[in-house]
C-alpha cells in the first residue's frame, strides 16, 4: 500500500511542478534537499465540514534550525511518511503559520488537501504523536516589502487550499500599520469546503476585508456567487493601478485569469506575486 501511494504521489507531484515551472517561469525551479528529519504530529483535525481539508501541526522543537529558516509567508515544506522510500517525492505543502510563530513555538501549521488513495490521504489518517519526515523549507515566498513599498491597495486571491499561504501572509503582520487597503477574495465550492472561517473576524480586525465567493452555494447564501475572477471583474475596483498590488494562490486557471485582468487594467507585473 505504501509503495502504491508513493508512486501515485510521484506522478502527481512531478506533473504539478512541471506546470508550475511553465506558469511561473520567473522563479527558479524547486529542488529538494537530501536532509530529512523526523517531526511529531502535534495536532490533526478536519479544517472543513466535509473533511476535504485538514489542519496539521508539526512539533519541531528537536530541530530549532528548521523553523528559523521560515523567513517569508508563502514558503513550502516538503513532507513524507517514513514508510515511503527515499526515492519517492514528498508532499509539498505551503506553510500556513506565519514565520514569527514558527520561531517562537517551534512548530509549523499546514493545511492538507485530502486526495483519496494518495499520500495526503494517509497523512490525514494519522493520529497525534505519529512521526513524519520533513525536509528543508523551500521557496522564496511572497516578497512583499520589495514589491509593495508604494502599494495603497493590495488584492489577495485564493481558492481551496491556496488559502494556506495567504493565512501566513495575513497573520505575519505585514500590514500592521494598516497603510494599505487589503481585500481578500476567497473562493470555494460551498461553506462546507471553506477553511479558516473561524479566523475571518481576526483577519478583518487586522485590516483585511474578506470576500467569500461560493461557486455552488445553497439557497441561504446571500454573498458573492460564482468564481473569484468573475466576482472581481464585476466589481472593477482598481482606481489607481500604479499603486495596486496583488497576491495570488490557488487554482492555476484562476491565477492566470486574474493576472490577465490586472495587467489589462494597468497593474505592474512586478506587483503581482505568487508563491511559486
Amino acid at each position: 500500500m505504501a509503495s502504491s501511494v508513493c508512486l501515485l504521489l510521484r506522478r502527481r507531484l512531478f506533473s504539478s511542478l512541471a506546470a508550475a515551472a511553465v506558469s511561473h517561469h520567473s522563479h527558479p525551479p524547486l529542488t529538494f534537499s537530501d536532509t530529512w528529519a523526523p517531526a511529531i504530529v502535534s495536532h490533526l483535525s478536519p479544517a472543513t465540514a466535509d473533511e476535504t481539508l485538514f489542519h496539521l501541526s508539526l512539533n519541531l522543537s528537536s530541530h530549532p534550525s528548521l523553523p528559523a529558516r521560515h523567513l517569508s509567508p508563502g514558503q513550502f515544506l516538503p513532507l513524507r511518511l517514513p514508510s515511503c522510500s527515499s526515492s519517492s517525492p514528498p508532499l509539498l505543502l505551503s506553510i500556513a503559520s506565519p514565520p514569527h510563530l514558527a520561531r517562537l513555538h517551534s512548530h509549523f501549521d499546514l493545511l492538507v488537501k485530502r486526495v483519496p488513495g494518495s499520500l495526503s490521504d494517509a497523512l490525514c489518517g494519522m493520529t497525534e504523536g505519529d512521526l513524519v519526515e520533513v525536509g528543508d523549507v523551500m521557496g522564496n515566498g511572497f516578497q512583499i516589502p520589495d514589491a509593495h513599498q508604494d502599494v495603497a491597495v493590495l488584492l489577495m486571491f485564493a481558492t481551496g487550499s491556496g488559502i494556506s499561504p495567504i493565512r501566513s501572509l495575513i497573520e505575519s503582520g505585514f500590514n500592521q500599520n494598516k497603510k494599505a487597503q487589503v481585500r481578500l477574495y476567497y473562493g470555494a465550492r460551498n461553506l462546507d469546503r471553506m477553511a479558516y472561517q473561524d479566523r475571518f473576524k481576526y483577519w478583518e480586525s487586522s485590516g483585511v476585508k474578506v470576500i467569500p465567493v461560493l461557486s455552488r452555494p445553497d439557497e441561504s447564501w446571500s454573498g458573492a456567487r460564482g468564481y473569484v475572477q468573475t466576482t472581481f471583474l464585476r466589481e472593477k475596483q482598481i482606481p489607481r493601478p500604479s499603486s495596486t498590488g496583488a497576491v495570488l494562490c490557488g487554482h492555476r486557471h484562476m491565477t492566470q485569469e486574474i493576472t490577465s485582468i490586472l495587467l489589462a487594467k494597468g497593474v505592474s507585473k512586478e506587483k503581482i506575486l505568487t508563491n511559486f
